[in-house]
């Protein structure tokens, strides 16, 4: 597979895009979104551009589409951020208009169930970038994430190699977002351990792919957004869990069934994010949290040990639902350095 083509960047002062692909859950939760779209404005010098289904729950796939399409086609969009996830985006997959989006190439910014769009663009031909909703990431309480902020400005209006740093501290936990009282405070945070290696000692560089790692499995049960194995042979893998939080028997029976297609052993290395371990339906405790990581590593580890023995693999990567989240490329080179232990990213 040839290296697909890095949109052009926005600058300050240009329009972007904020679309709700999956979920319109500005509609329900504005405070988190509106404080996203102020800090577009006013911390990055963004102009941000609703549309028809920005804000609308339960918004057909059909309509959503269009709303893609209508992104990437106006001239005067110079980006493409998505609000947040969802469940459903698979839904809109068949009717994106690939050929319309090869002709307009726009930066796309998204995670979670933006998978499915982030995967389908890769497949077009066009570099995405996994990170970085208005809601979350931009939401933030308090503050952008200084190492968020850094890698999703670097991701926006720079091109060439960034590299990642590993956190010191990371988050988990979250307050409720109708209570506007939890946006007087930034989250608390807790000692993040530093990324854990596995099988180092040598570097590996290749065109980034992946994204949340339920997803992917509905793609692959659903035969969409997914070539055959052999086309990621050489990429770079990374993947994610949400906070629906899936038990370690769950990754790893979704891990199998990517080894059992042939997928896993064409990937030279793997950035698995550090895993989400709390949620409003699953407040665990602290200890609790940390056995819930620890054998969602042991899931990962088990699968690789079975499909790909020679992949290294580099554990508690920040780049999926905790917090800070680190940018990462979809078809961007991801270069990962075990001798060194560095991870540079080209955006």
């Amino acid at each position: 597979m040839t290296d697909p083509l890095h949109p052009a960047k926005p600058r300050p002062g240009d329009r972007v895009a904020v679309l709700s692909p999956s979920s319109g859950l500005p509609g329900l939760l504005p405070l988190p979104y509106e404080l996203g779209l102020c800090r577009l404005r006013e911390e990055f010098g963004l102009k941000p551009v609703e549309y028809p289904t920005t804000r609308t729950m339960g918004a057909s796939p059909e309509a959503r589409a269009a709303d893609i399409h209508a992104a990437f086609a106006d001239p005067d969009i110079k980006a493409v951020i998505a609000t947040i996830g969802g469940d459903d985006q698979i839904t809109v997959l068949p009717h994106l208009d690939g050929d319309l989006l090869r002709a307009h190439p726009k930066p796309f910014f998204g995670y979670s169930d933006n998978t499915n769009l982030l995967l389908f663009l890769r497949n077009a031909g066009i570099v995405g970038y996994h990170g970085g909703s208005v809601m979350v990431e931009l939401g933030r309480p308090g503050a952008l994430h200084p190492l968020t902020a850094d890698s999703l400005r670097a991701a926006l209006f720079t091109s060439g190699e960034y590299e990642l740093t590993a956190a010191d501290a990371f988050g988990d936990v979250n307050r409720p977002w109708e209570d506007p009282r939890t946006f007087e405070s930034e989250p608390e945070l807790e000692p993040a351990g530093g990324w854990i290696w596995h099988s180092g000692g040598r570097v590996v560089e290749g065109i980034g792919w992946g994204g949340n790692l339920e997803i992917i499995s509905w793609l692959l049960m659903a035969d969409r957004a997914v070539l055959p194995a052999d086309a990621y042979a050489g990429n770079v893998l990374f993947l994610e869990t949400s906070e629906e939080t899936p038990p370690a028997e769950q990754v790893y029976r979704i891990l199998r069934n990517m080894g059992e297609r042939g997928l896993l052993r064409q990937f030279p290395a793997l950035l698995m994010g550090r895993a989400k371990a709390w949620s409003f339906e699953k407040p665990l405790s602290g200890p609790e949290r940390d056995v819930f990581r620890l054998r969602q590593r042991e899931a990962v580890l088990r699968a690789l040990r079975q499909y790909a023995p020679d992949i290294m693999a580099v554990f508690d990567v920040d780049l999926g639902h905790t917090d800070p989240q680190l940018v990462l490329p979809v078809g961007g080179r991801i270069r990962v350095d075990g001798r060194e232990h560095r991870i540079t990213v080209t955006y």
